[in-house]
């Protein structure tokens, strides 16, 4: 599986990074922002899924999301969610927005693992 984690927090996206080498899944590549990840999508559009922080500057995640279900060549990929905010609201946005599901910081691996099996059918 290949994943592609976007986080600002160099720390979050280490300690997710881990998390994920621990279930198996060790390629993976990384993006400190939407506008980041969005070029690592223009040049490579084989992701199996997408974990994706919703407050980041420059682009946040729901912006990077609103693009990527807009461009037809990623359009279908699956995007989990990831914020430390637990408001509903904002998840609720996320989810009309086309979100997969969601995932609120700080979660245990096994959380991460349960989001990522429902999203890939497993």
């Amino acid at each position: 599986m290949k994943i592609l984690l976007t986080d600002d927090s160099s720390t979050m996206r280490k300690i997710q990074k881990r998390v994920l080498v621990g279930m198996g899944i060790d390629d993976i590549m990384e993006a400190g922002n939407g506008k980041e990840a969005l070029a690592i999508l223009a040049d490579t559009k084989d992701f199996d899924l997408m974990l994706c922080d919703i407050n980041m500057p420059e682009m946040n995640g729901m912006e990077t999301l609103k693009a990527i279900r807009a461009d037809a060549s990623i359009a279908k990929m699956p995007i989990i969610m990831c914020t430390s905010v637990a408001e509903k609201g904002q998840v609720m946005e996320a989810i009309k927005a086309g979100a997969s599901n969601y995932l609120v910081k700080p979660f245990q691996p096994d959380d991460l693992k349960a989001k990522i099996d429902a999203v890939m059918g497993k």
